[in-house]
């Protein structure tokens, strides 16, 4: 057996060893080994990747993330561009035409007409844009939910079953006249505690104010927007006014685009194409100002855009809303307070400078 010392192998040698034309073993003077601490410090200049632990995400909402959020701004401002001198234009290049409430509807009522569409009566509905922006920029209005009341009835289509609680005889009867679909007092409530009563049922809940403290039992019941309050206008002693206004009025809602929280939308529906014109411009007209006492307190716009459309045709045609609203808002109360304050001490600072000058003049005199 072949050892290292009967071939005289020395340690320190820095040619290789060969045995029979073959490489057995090289051995070298240097000091190949790292120095102490070296991979101690490289394990920790290592950077620990931490992975948090995100809960379940529905598939539909897994690639809300990955959307391109640079899109076009949806607040259009075309009061940059020019005004079209002829009859046929390219809309991108100019202003959009502004029609009277008037000359919007008759042009539906062409569109419509039995010889193209064929739906002489149908809905007539206002595309409501607002500047969603509230008093602070980096705040914006909630969504909301409204009822408005309207001159001018017309068939809407929706399902309004309405019930109302009240104590006595006069306010039940009023409530049964004015078209309520169900009025009563203790014994409702002692139904829907049972489960004899199905709020669902009942999509509008009024109520008089002598019946208050008894209802507060069903407050669980109830959803929170559901439950009789007078802000809505669900809680008040002329039930016949309540029960006209939320079976026969426009119900809208504004929500907040998902991408672009500045930029609010409505679309309600104002009558139908075979009403009186005038009809129609009055709901209009109680529609963008029941909007407008949504307006945040800053300065600017808050309804931006009017558009009048009936389906199934595509014509979006623009109003001009601030016939019936003011177009810019007013100040908040510290904004308004401030300018009270910068107002004041300019004038303090007028009389002030009144005597000086008088003094001047004295003594250049």
């Amino acid at each position: 057996m072949l050892s290292l010392t009967s071939i005289g192998f020395i340690r320190w040698s820095t040619s290789p060893l060969l045995i029979g034309g073959g490489r057995l073993l090289h051995t070298t003077s240097l000091d190949l080994a790292a120095r102490k601490g070296t991979r101690e410090k490289a394990r920790k200049a290592k950077v620990k990747k931490v992975v948090e632990k995100v809960g379940f995400i529905r598939h539909d909402l897994r690639k809300k993330g990955k959307l391109n959020l640079n899109v076009a701004n949806k607040h259009i401002d075309d009061s940059w561009k020019q005004e079209s001198k002829d009859d046929c234009w390219v809309s991108k290049y100019y202003k959009w035409r502004v029609y009277s409430v008037e000359e919007a509807v008759h042009c539906h009522r062409e569109t419509h007409h039995p010889t193209v569409y064929n739906l002489p009566n149908a809905p007539l509905f206002a595309h409501v844009e607002l500047n969603m922006q509230a008093e602070k920029a980096t705040r914006f209005v909630d969504n909301f939910q409204r009822m408005v009341a309207v001159p001018h009835r017309f068939e809407h289509g929706e399902n309004r079953n309405i019930i109302v609680f009240a104590k006595g005889q006069e306010p039940l009867k009023e409530a049964k006249d004015a078209g309520a679909s169900l009025v009563g007092g203790m014994e409702l409530i002692k139904e829907i505690q049972n489960g004899d009563l199905q709020l669902s049922e009942y999509p509008f809940v009024l109520a008089h104010p002598n019946i208050l403290p008894e209802l507060v039992v069903i407050r669980g019941l109830l959803k929170k927007n559901k439950f009789p309050n007078p802000r809505s206008g669900t809680l008040g002693v002329n039930l016949a006014e309540m029960i006209e206004k939320y079976a026969h009025g426009i119900n809208y809602a504004a929500t907040k685009d998902e991408q672009q929280k500045d930029f609010g939308s409505i679309v309600a529906c104002i009558g139908t194409l075979q009403m009186d014109t005038k009809h129609l411009e009055s709901n209009l007209a109680a529609l963008l100002q029941d909007v407008n006492t949504m307006r945040p307190k800053r300065e600017g716009k808050f309804v931006t855009r009017v558009l009048l459309k009936s389906p199934p045709s595509g014509e979006n045609l623009k109003i001009d809303p601030f016939i019936y609203i003011p177009e810019e808002g007013t100040l908040g109360k510290k904004s308004s307070k401030a300018n009270q304050l910068d107002a004041g001490t300019e004038e303090d600072d007028e009389q002030e400078e009144e005597p000086k000058a008088a003094a001047a003049v004295g003594g250049a005199s």
